[in-house]
């Protein structure tokens, strides 16, 4: 399928999934159907659908009870939970012209490119993703998947990243100085604790479900560091408290081992990137039970774009990309080592989206195994996003988010980047 065909694609997997009624009962018999929690493969089993849930498993392939009931034959499949993937960013996809469209792209613009990515993601097998920041755009979006106007995985959004002046998600980095004027003092920026809990507030008013910020620099802006600390310890503690009043989890974009440090000691939910985590930072982290993205490939895809194609990146950014890029799996290997809780996320749109399961193979190659990597993206990220009881596993009860695919994910992780069938919430949107 070619990108530009998306948008058509989107169409006929929209009104064939919400045109005509649930059927009474659907029974997906499943030849193989992974049980995240034990780990086992169990052959020959059902999983009955009612609506948008699973309403039972059963042992054998059970024959469909009324007229009314649709039967899925995926008997010459692996069965596993929907994927989750905890930092993406559906707005926007790595390309030439990517600092520029910043001056030429309308909202809209980003909206109907938004919408295809969606559609892309939620493909790959990834039913439900967390935003890690956009310009609010991610936010509606998430409104109308919610709303079944348009389709794409399950999505919570951070809204718009909290960023001091001249850090990661200060926008206005590298411009002149007429026009950072002339954009004022964006909703996003904020210093000193009073500036940080009022950035906190305001997107909790524009409806975001987590509160995402940088307390180090990163490597796609045009600052010149992406590894020093940008947030003293005191503006952290008043994001995460004012966070925490408002019933928002905190997830801290992070490079540089001291910024680390700082927002972990602070109380953030998540560290997302973690590139040069140390010692300290390493045993802080399994010591809090701080959750770490690990976000491998894009270090992966920043570095290789650098390497393969001269001059993709401005030059402040290709040198951090080699800089930063290129360590953070040997940190991910010694993170999971010491036993620091991770949770599955790859920073989509840093990349091509629905590359997403590539990141599978970067985690077992430092050293977990394929069952941990998949929890990772199941039963892990389900509960950093703050739902276990509805995501994660195939369980009675439990949202019908459903991923197969042809061959063993135990024995050949790779499997995972070509799914066969994709379900959410009782629809099916991928069945080949």
């Amino acid at each position: 399928m070619t990108r530009n065909s998306i948008p058509a694609f989107a169409t006929a997997v929209f009104l064939l999934a919400t045109g005509p009624a649930f059927a009474q009962k659907t029974y997906l018999h499943c030849g193989k159907l992974l049980d995240v929690r034990s780990g086992k493969l169990l052959s020959q089993q059902t999983i009955v659908v009612e609506k948008d849930r699973i309403v039972a498993i059963q042992s054998g392939y059970t024959a469909a009870g009324g007229a009314q009931d649709k039967i899925i034959n995926l008997e010459n499949r692996t069965v596993l939970p929907g994927l989750i993937d905890c930092h993406v960013h559906l707005e926007s996809e790595s390309s030439r012209n990517q600092f520029r469209e910043q001056f030429t792209l309308n909202p809209a613009d980003i909206a109907y490119r938004a919408q295809g990515y969606a559609l892309t993601t939620l493909r790959a097998g990834f039913t439900t993703v967390r935003d890690c920041g956009g310009s609010g755009v991610n936010t509606s979006l998430r409104n109308a998947v919610a709303q079944g106007l348009v389709p794409g995985p399950r999505i919570y959004s951070a809204g718009m990243a909290i960023s001091a002046t001249g850090g990661h998600m200060d926008e206005t980095d590298g411009l002149n100085l007429e026009q950072i004027e002339h954009a004022g003092h964006p909703v996003n920026l904020a210093n000193g604790p009073d500036q940080c809990r009022q950035a906190v507030r305001e997107q909790f008013k524009r409806g975001a479900d987590l509160i995402k910020i940088a307390s180090t620099g990163g490597v796609l802006d045009l600052s010149k560091d992406g590894t020093g600390a940008q947030y003293s310890e005191e503006e952290i503690q008043a994001i995460v408290q004012t966070a925490k009043d408002l019933g928002l989890p905190v997830a801290c974009h992070a490079h540089g081992a001291e910024g680390i440090k700082r927002a972990v000691r602070a109380g953030v939910t998540s560290i997302d990137h973690g590139s040069l985590m140390d010692d300290e930072a390493i045993k802080l982290m399994a010591k809090t039970k701080t959750w770490y993205v690990p976000t491998l490939i894009a270090g992966k895809s920043v570095a290789d774009t650098t390497r393969t194609h001269p001059g993709y990146f401005p030059p402040v950014i290709a040198a951090k990309a080699l800089n930063v890029g290129t360590k953070m799996q040997g940190t991910f290997a010694r993170a999971y080592k010491a036993g620091v809780r991770v949770a599955f996320g790859t920073d989509a749109g840093v990349y091509r989206h629905g590359q997403n399961a590539k990141e599978f193979g970067y985690m077992t190659e430092a050293g977990m195994p394929p069952l941990e990597a998949i929890r990772a993206a199941t039963l892990n990220a389900a509960q950093l996003i703050g739902e276990p009881a509805d995501l994660g596993a195939l369980e009675a009860g439990k949202y019908a988010d459903i991923v197969a695919v042809e061959g063993d994910p135990l024995q050949d992780i790779a499997v995972l980047t070509r799914p066969k069938f994709v379900m959410k919430a009782g629809v099916t949107y991928r069945q080949e």
